[in-house]
């Protein structure tokens, strides 16, 4: 049997997106029997060398980005540049961070290219959870980075340090998977060393209260709820994606020292058959170049036309939260992923993946795109 060839490339993305997969997988893929090809320059932004793949790969290759891409599989975290999957050979399969549901541009082009794919974020069991997610990273460094924000900004007197200064209030949108890692983040600070310094000094700690999504329909309740609001959060993953939660005429009633906190980081569609806006209306999107945002930062006046911006908070966003701690995310992701490279591998490839096999098997074909149905 022909050996499986696998394309690593870099993430061409902004200059803070520096994530690669780690040695471990890498020597894993090889063991299995893979045949691997990195990217010249592969791990250098997280300190990781040629040599240090080589040493638990010796058999690993490193060449040009076109050659990379040549591959039978090209395994990426975030779904790469149309140009290079232009470099993908027809019936090649692409593994990588796709989401079907919310991006359907997409999924047409992959079949236009004549491309199979596993998209990772559908890789799920027989219940329907996720078997490749970092969600409890999304929260942590989510929540840790708005209460550095909320610290900053906080009025002072009495200060957020002061044992004075009343609770600190925060609201979820959203009860599941990400929500569920939100809410001991919240109450924690996202930095358990920092809550334990402000406990022992007797400062007030947090409540964290979700919002039911039938709560956000009803104006009143909620303009209450964001009076008392310090962060707001939007864990939410919506049936319709084209109608905000929030509008931003209720951002209004939020204090002025109030945080937003996107972990959804929903994109903007004004156009097309697939309209999409945010779900808290009229927020900046974010990336690891730029995930803070304060209310005049120009990043609001580069909003699409169709979104309303006019009332405005300090804001973090960011597209991929895991990626402020890159080494931390990729042990993780590699963890999760090596019984699925394992079994793609063993199987002779995804053309040989069996819909009704091994637990694997059945969550490869439930994330591959010729199985995928939009609906």
């Amino acid at each position: 049997m022909q050996k499986l060839t696998f394309g690593l490339p870099c993430i061409h993305a902004e200059q803070g997106e520096v994530r690669a997969f780690l040695p471990e997988l890498v020597a894993h893929i090889e063991r299995w029997g893979g045949e691997v090809v990195l990217e010249h320059g592969y791990g250098s932004g997280m300190g990781l060398h040629e040599s240090d793949y080589r040493r638990v790969a010796p058999g690993i290759r490193f060449a040009d980005l076109p050659i990379v891409y040549a591959q039978d599989y090209v395994l990426v975290l975030r779904y790469p540049q149309e140009e290079f999957l232009r470099w993908m050979r027809p019936g090649a399969c692409l593994i990588s961070m796709i989401h079907y549901p919310t991006r359907p541009g997409r999924v047409k082009l992959l079949r236009d290219l004549g491309l199979e794919a596993i998209s990772l974020d559908s890789l799920k069991d027989d219940t329907g959870r996720r078997l490749v997610e970092n969600l409890r990273m999304v929260a942590w460094n989510g929540v840790r980075t708005a209460f550095e924000v909320l610290r900053r900004i906080y009025p002072d007197p009495p200060g957020f340090e002061h044992p004075r200064r009343p609770p600190i209030y925060v609201s979820v949108m959203g009860a599941g998977m990400v929500g569920m890692h939100v809410l001991p983040a919240a109450v924690r600070y996202g930095d358990e060393t920092y809550w334990r310094q402000l406990a022992s000094a007797g400062v007030l700690g947090v409540q964290a209260t979700v919002l039911d999504f039938d709560l956000t329909s009803h104006q009143a309740v909620m303009i209450e709820l964001l009076r008392r609001t310090d962060i707001l959060v939007d864990a939410t993953q919506r049936v319709d994606p084209s109608k905000p939660i929030i509008p931003n005429e209720w951002l209004a009633f939020l204090p002025l020292h109030a945080v937003i906190l996107d972990l959804s980081v929903d994109p903007y569609e004004c156009e097309g058959p697939s309209v999409s806006v945010k779900a808290i209306e009229g927020i900046p999107h974010g990336n690891l170049d730029q995930y803070v945002f304060a209310p005049d930062d120009p990043a609001f006046e580069r909003l699409p036309a169709c979104v309303n911006a006019k009332n405005r908070r300090h804001v973090v966003s960011c597209y991929s939260w895991p990626g402020l701690t890159p080494v931390e995310c990729m042990d993780v992701y590699g963890k999760q992923l090596a019984p699925i490279l394992r079994t793609l591998i063993q199987a002779g490839g995804v053309r040989h993946i069996d819909p009704k096999g091994t637990f694997f098997e059945r969550a490869i074909s439930r994330a591959m795109l010729s199985h995928w149905k939009s609906h």
